[in-house]
C-alpha cells in the first residue's frame, strides 16, 4: 500500500489549489488505492489541465509534421460522474463490467439499472454520505423455496406400518378393559357354550380308562331318567341358582325385570316369552336365575324354564339344567309341574314359562324387530285351561337385539333348508353372528344391548278339563290384547330404535 502524496493539511491543499478532503475520505483512499489514483488524477486535472494540452498538442503537431489534423474520438470512452460532479472511477465503455449474474440468469442487476424502493434500505454516517443496503428480492426467495421444495421431494417414504389394521372393518376391544367386564364375558360365554362344554368335558372323562366304570353306568342314568319330565323338580338348587355367576350374566347386557301386577302365590300360572330371539338370553337371566330377583318381584311362585327333551340327552349340561330348575317342554312335563308340589300338593304356587315362539319364531329374530309366531299356538292356551293355570304375557324388549341374522328373504332357499330342518329334527339353526371374545363385529357372543322384560297382568283362567274351540280362542284372544297392551305402553321406552311395529306373522 502507497502512501497518499498529497497533501492532508487544509492550508496546503488550499495553497496547491486542491479540494477540500474529509478525514473520512483520505481513509477509504487509503483502503482503495486505485480509487485513490483515480480521484487523484481527476483531482489534479485542474492543475495539470494547462500543461496537459500543451503536451499533447505538441505531441500531436510532431506526429503529424506540423499538420493540423481534427481529434480522433477514443474508443474507449469515459462514462460515470461523481457525487461532486468530479470524475470518480471511470469506467470504460467499451469495456463494462457485465452485471454479474447468479445461477439464475437474472438475479443480478446492471449498473443504472432501478431497484425497487421495497428493497432498499438507506442510512447515513457521521459525514452526512448516504449507505444504501440491497436486500434479497422476492424473486431470490420464491427460487430458494423452489429449490427447498425440489430437495424435500426427493425424500421417498415407504408405506405406513399398521394402515391395514386402522382401517379394518373388525373393530377389537382394548386390552385394558375393566375386570368385571372380563368376568361378564366369561359368564356369557360359559352359558352359551354349555351344552359344547359340557359334551367335551364327558368326552375328556370317558377317554380315561380309570372311569369307566363310573361313565357307563351313567351313561345308562341319562338315558333312561325322567327328572326333566317328573315335575318333581328334586334337583332344584336355590343356592345355585343365586350364585353370583348369574349377577354378572345378566349385567352384561344388562338385563333387567318389570313387573306390572303382583301375582297371588295361591294360584299357579303360565308365563309365556315373547320373542324367542336367537338362544332366548333374557328369559334364561329372569326365569332360570335369581339374577334379576324374579323371587323378590313374586314372592312364593315357584317358577321353572322349560326347554327342549333333548336338553336332558345331553351328558353334564342335564345337570346343569337341572340344578338351575328347568324342565321338559312336554305335554307331560306341564302337567306334572302344575299338578304337583306347593301347599297342598296340587300345583299352588307353581309356574312354568314356555318361549311360545319356538324355533320357528327364531328365524325371524332381527334388530329393531319383533315378529312373533303366535297366532296358530294355542296348545299352551289349552293347557293353561285344562289345568286352571292363569296366563301372564311376557315381552321382552332388546332381545331380538344381541345378534345379527342372515336376511332369509334375500336367500328363499336357505330359508327352505331351515323350515326343513326344524320339521324333521325339531329345531332349527339360524345363521347368525354378532360379537367376539376380543372383538365387536364377528363372533357368537351377544352384543352388549339391553333387554328388558316386562311382565303383564295375568289373565285369569278357569279349570276346564275338556275346553272347547271357542273358549280357547276366546282366552287366546285376550292374551293376545294383553301382549299388545305391553308394547304400546312401553314401546317408546324399551324400543327407541325399533325400526318397525309388532306383528304377529302366523
Amino acid at each position: 500500500m502507497s502512501l497518499n502524496p498529497e497533501p492532508a493539511a487544509p492550508e496546503e491543499r488550499e495553497a496547491q489549489h486542491l479540494a477540500p478532503k474529509s478525514y473520512a475520505d483520505a481513509a477509504e483512499e487509503a483502503l482503495h488505492p486505485e480509487s485513490h489514483v483515480s480521484q487523484r488524477d481527476g483531482a489534479g486535472a485542474d492543475e495539470q489541465n494547462g500543461n496537459g494540452k500543451r503536451l499533447k498538442k505538441r505531441v500531436d503537431e510532431i506526429r503529424t509534421n506540423g499538420t493540423t489534423t481534427p481529434p480522433k474520438e477514443d474508443k474507449q470512452q469515459l462514462e460515470g460522474v461523481g457525487q461532486d460532479a468530479t470524475p470518480r472511477s471511470p469506467t470504460i465503455k467499451g469495456h463494462r463490467r457485465v452485471a454479474s449474474r447468479g445461477s439464475h440468469g437474472s438475479l443480478g442487476r446492471k449498473y443504472g439499472e432501478r431497484i425497487g424502493s421495497d428493497l432498499v434500505e438507506e442510512k447515513r454516517n457521521g459525514n452526512g454520505d448516504v449507505l444504501t443496503t440491497l436486500g434479497p428480492s422476492p424473486e431470490l426467495e420464491r427460487v430458494g423455496r423452489s429449490n427447498l421444495t425440489r430437495r424435500n421431494s426427493e425424500l421417498k417414504s415407504g408405506r405406513k406400518a399398521g394402515a391395514g389394521w386402522a382401517t379394518s372393518k373388525i373393530r377389537f376391544a382394548p386390552m385394558n378393559v375393566p375386570l368385571q367386564r372380563r368376568l361378564q364375558t366369561l359368564a356369557v360365554l360359559m352359558h352359551t357354550l354349555s351344552i359344547v362344554g359340557g359334551l367335551a368335558i364327558f368326552f375328556f372323562l370317558c377317554s380315561i380308562p380309570l372311569l369307566w366304570p363310573i361313565m357307563l353306568p351313567y351313561c345308562v342314568y341319562v338315558l333312561f331318567s325322567n327328572a326333566g319330565t317328573s315335575g318333581e323338580l328334586s334337583f332344584r338348587s336355590e343356592r345355585f341358582r343365586r350364585l353370583k355367576v348369574w349377577s354378572l350374566f345378566a349385567s352384561y347386557y344388562p338385563a333387567r325385570l318389570h313387573r306390572s301386577k303382583e301375582l297371588e302365590p295361591t294360584r299357579k300360572y303360565i308365563f309365556g316369552y315373547h320373542p324367542h330371539g336367537i338362544i332366548s338370553h333374557g328369559a334364561f337371566a329372569a326365569f332360570a336365575t335369581e339374577a334379576l330377583g324374579f323371587s323378590q318381584l313374586f314372592p312364593g311362585i315357584t317358577n321353572a324354564l322349560l326347554t327342549l327333551d333333548s336338553n336332558f340327552r345331553y351328558p353334564i349340561y342335564r345337570e346343569y339344567a337341572l340344578r338351575l330348575g328347568m324342565a321338559s317342554v312336554s305335554r307331560e312335563s306341564c302337567e306334572n309341574i302344575l299338578s304337583k308340589g306347593g301347599p297342598n300338593g296340587e300345583g299352588m304356587g307353581r309356574a312354568i314359562t314356555i318361549v311360545v315362539g319356538g324355533a320357528r319364531e327364531s328365524l325371524d329374530a332381527r334388530p329393531g324387530t319383533i315378529k312373533l309366531v303366535l297366532r296358530r299356538r294355542k296348545g299352551f292356551v289349552k293347557m293353561a285351561i285344562r289345568t286352571g293355570a292363569d296366563l301372564v304375557p311376557v315381552l321382552a324388549f332388546g332381545e331380538n337385539d344381541v345378534y345379527d341374522q342372515l336376511d332369509t328373504e334375500s336367500h328363499p332357499y336357505i330359508h327352505k333348508f331351515q323350515l326343513l330342518v326344524k320339521k324333521v329334527l325339531g329345531f332349527t339353526i339360524p345363521i347368525f353372528h354378532a360379537r367376539g371374545i376380543f372383538n365387536y363385529d364377528v363372533g357368537m357372543m351377544p352384543y352388549r344391548r339391553p333387554i328388558n322384560i316386562v311382565v303383564g297382568r295375568p289373565i285369569r283362567v278357569v279349570q276346564d278339563r275338556h275346553p272347547d274351540n271357542e273358549l280357547i280362542d276366546r282366552v287366546h284372544g285376550e292374551y293376545v290384547d294383553e301382549l299388545l297392551r305391553i308394547w304400546e305402553e312401553h314401546k317408546d321406552e324399551f324400543a327407541k330404535n325399533r325400526t318397525g311395529e309388532l306383528e304377529i306373522v302366523e
